[in-house]
């Protein structure tokens, strides 16, 4: 089985997938690098198969490691959207062209990082409808579908709350678990799963793991502020050059 060998991809995919661990170990939100950062590289669909089995492999540690913290009620509100949203995408992923997966995933992206900057923090918590939930959920379905880009509308919906950080951090991980396991049907229907793909992402499998561990602990021993304004920026310089390669593509189509 024949793995990708240019030193190139991997001078890019290493560091997505330390991120990626961290993110999966507590750090929500610096994983939202690491699709964009290997579609540099590979079509923005295949880099976002490419890294589902080592989503999934972390979702597995972090589900257990996060077990006893989560809310049942944003899980009730959230995915049923969710699955809708992933039904849209799988559709849409069906019509779309390379360029424009460029443009949505960079255009994701930057609204990520104006959503940080932008936002104010209440003085009080926010009580959220279920209607709210549905919506958000929907919406993270979709992006993250596409470009493992979930994130920011899921925070959206939840981070308002307030919840206590143990219980936003199990929560966060008991929802992606299962939307990255409902996208294994969709991903191999597109023909996506190619023996390359699944090949490469088991040889990043460890230095991921290695990444998650990581991150499990330092989600309980480091405030978090730095790491996030270090992915930001990252955040911010790939989706403006995603957004630039996928706006150039359709100009030259």
């Amino acid at each position: 089985m024949s793995i990708i060998t240019d030193p190139v991809f991997y001078l890019i995919a290493v560091p997505a997938v330390i991120l990626l661990g961290m993110s999966k170990g507590g750090f929500a939100g610096i994983g939202v690098v690491t699709t964009p950062l290997i579609a540099l590289y590979l079509p923005p669909l295949e880099a976002a198969a490419l890294i589902l089995p080592t989503l999934i492999t972390q979702d597995v540690i972090s589900v257990w490691w996060y077990r006893k913290d989560w809310d049942p009620w944003n899980l009730k509100v959230l995915l049923p959207g969710a699955v809708v949203g992933m039904g849209l995408a799988w559709i849409f992923a069906g019509y779309v062209t390379d360029s424009a997966l460029r443009i949505v995933i960079g255009t994701i992206g930057i609204s990520f990082v104006l959503h940080h900057v932008l936002k104010t923090k209440p003085a009080e918590p926010q009580r959220k409808s279920a209607l709210s939930g549905f919506f958000w959920g929907g919406v993270s379905g979709f992006t993250s579908f596409l470009s493992q880009a979930g994130g920011p509308p899921y925070q959206a919906h939840v981070l308002p709350q307030r919840l206590p950080k143990l219980t936003l951090v199990g929560t966060t991980t008991i929802f992606f678990a299962i939307v990255n396991a409902l996208k294994i049907g969709p991903y191999f229907a597109l023909g996506q799963f190619t023996p390359r793909n699944i090949a490469t992402s088991l040889l990043l499998l460890p230095i991921a793991v290695a990444g998650n561990a990581f991150g499990i602990w330092l989600v309980r021993v480091t405030p978090q502020e730095a790491f996030y304004k270090i992915a930001y920026t990252i955040v911010f310089c790939v989706s403006i050059m995603l957004l630039w390669q996928g706006i150039s593509g359709l100009i030259r189509g």
